[in-house]
């Protein structure tokens, strides 16, 4: 019978906090009444994480553990603890007790009674430093709403409820845990919700995130929006911006020609046509837009062999 939750927890370094997480989740999905799978992904732990697991699985038939040999991070866990589960609801929730599980009963009730594909947490109040975290994370916030068209006020929060659907047809690579909803958006799953959670303060151990995550962050909202809008056409892209650049060279070479030939049938005084600087910028101009038109046909013919070249999600079928 299928579970109606799976609670999915990627960790690093984080056995002190699982014991009194585990009790927490146990009460609140005994308290409601639901039947539920709870997997951890320990992400490289260098603790005494996977031995807490281990001791936790003994116990309770409910717990499920998924350990990799190293650090692969956040978004590896997510993809593998998503492949694992099983419920109706998968609710994603971080290790540190930063996270409240009683916001999932409500998160469980928007998605299967209010009919949300995606409903992300919003820590509208944090108790994390206001210079490092919350006003950087505020700017990033901003920019991906802009760029995405997503409202959400915190994108990257570690609480969040999905269909089940919902994460077995979106693929999450690289740092892309930021943008899981717009990875959702654009798979299909537009009806993407926003809940405000409570934000709690870490009991143990140290934030494994440093500044450096939102240098890589505005990076991979860049790389996303590009593979969203480009990723299977990338000719309109490369090929588009190469043939102007190659045209607007090649007419500028064409004038700057034009104009020595004038200029001599004027006996007029001029530079060689070699020392004339836009004559070298019109010769980069085409050799530039020839490279990326380039690009672009390779691009095209990168797609064109790949096994995912036809990969869509199909809702229903008669």
């Amino acid at each position: 019978m299928e579970k109606q939750i799976s609670i999915v927890i990627p960790l690093l370094n984080e056995a002190e906090s699982l014991p009194k997480l585990y009790e927490w989740i146990v009460r609140v999905m005994r308290e409601n009444g639901f039947s539920y799978e709870l997997i951890f992904v320990n992400d490289g732990s260098t603790d005494a994480s996977w031995q807490v697991i281990e001791q936790l699985k003994a116990t309770d038939s409910n717990v499920r553990g998924i350990s990799f040999r190293h650090n692969y991070g956040k978004s590896a866990a997510l993809y593998c603890g998503f492949r694992a589960a099983e419920g109706a609801v998968v609710v994603t929730m971080d290790a540190d007790l930063q996270d409240s599980p009683d916001e999932i009963p409500e998160l469980y009730k928007m998605i299967t009674e209010e009919g949300y594909d995606l409903v992300s947490g919003w820590k509208k109040k944090r108790y994390d430093n206001k210079l490092t975290k919350n006003l950087p994370s505020k700017l990033f916030n901003a920019t991906a709403r802009r760029m995405t068209g997503l409202k959400l006020h915190d994108m990257n929060c570690g609480l969040k409820a999905y269909r089940k659907d919902v994460v077995k047809n979106i693929e999450v690579f690289g740092e892309m845990h930021r943008y899981i909803p717009y990875l959702a958006k654009t798979a299909g799953f537009t009806k993407i919700g926003e809940k405000v959670v409570q934000h709690r303060k870490r009991e143990f151990g140290e934030s494994k995130f440093g500044m450096n995550r939102f240098v890589n962050g505005y990076l991979d909202l860049m790389t996303l929006w590009f593979l969203t809008k480009f990723g299977k056409q990338p000719m309109h892209f490369f090929g588009l911006i190469g043939s102007l650049m190659f045209v607007l060279g090649f007419i500028a070479i064409v004038v700057v020609g034009a104009m020595k030939l004038y200029a001599i049938h004027q006996h007029v005084p001029q530079m060689l046509v070699a020392d004339n600087p836009y004559f070298h910028l019109s010769i980069l101009a085409m050799v530039l837009g020839s490279m990326l038109f380039l690009t672009g046909f390779l691009g095209e013919l990168i797609v064109r062999n790949s096994q995912e070249r036809n990969n869509y999600l199909i809702e229903k079928e008669i």
